[in-house]
């Protein structure tokens, strides 16, 4: 896999949508990921290319967890250096994502309490809603070194 495998794959994106900058590591390896700030708050994407598809040419679930985990960390986030861990992931699959279809998700902070955030949140691909479900997130601090 070349550094610029993301790069080149960002195609037919939506409108106010912008590349986010991640060519290292995980982000990587399941980009494209792209995102949206406007009044509604902020939205990720990504279209489902050919690397995020199971035998079915469907997006993998896993794609879809780990685009829900993206989406649904952003809503802790109070500018670029927030950074924040996992602590919980609750997804309820409800529809699929084809070859093609450029999925977006979202979540809203629900409760804060002692660090922890829980989020609720859901993932669509036009009017189909893809997944729901909950997450549960720690803000941590910036380590020292990291991109």
């Amino acid at each position: 896999m070349t550094d610029d495998f993301t790069r080149s794959q960002s195609f037919d994106v939506p409108e106010g949508f912008e590349l986010l900058p991640w060519h290292r590591g995980f982000g990587r390896q399941v980009g494209p990921l792209f995102e949206k700030r406007d009044e509604t708050g902020l939205t990720r994407g990504f279209r489902v290319e050919e690397h995020h598809t199971n035998g079915m040419q469907n997006a993998h679930g896993g794609m879809l967890m780990t685009f829900a985990d993206m989406a649904w960390g952003s809503a802790v986030e109070k500018g670029e250096d927030t950074w924040w861990v996992t602590v919980r992931l609750l997804c309820d699959f409800l529809s699929g994502a084809k070859l093609g279809d450029w999925v977006e998700g979202n979540g809203k902070v629900v409760s804060h309490v002692d660090g922890i955030f829980t989020v609720e949140g859901r993932i669509w691909a036009g009017e189909r809603t893809l997944l729901t479900g909950t997450g549960v997130f720690k803000v941590i601090e910036r380590r020292q070194g990291a991109a």
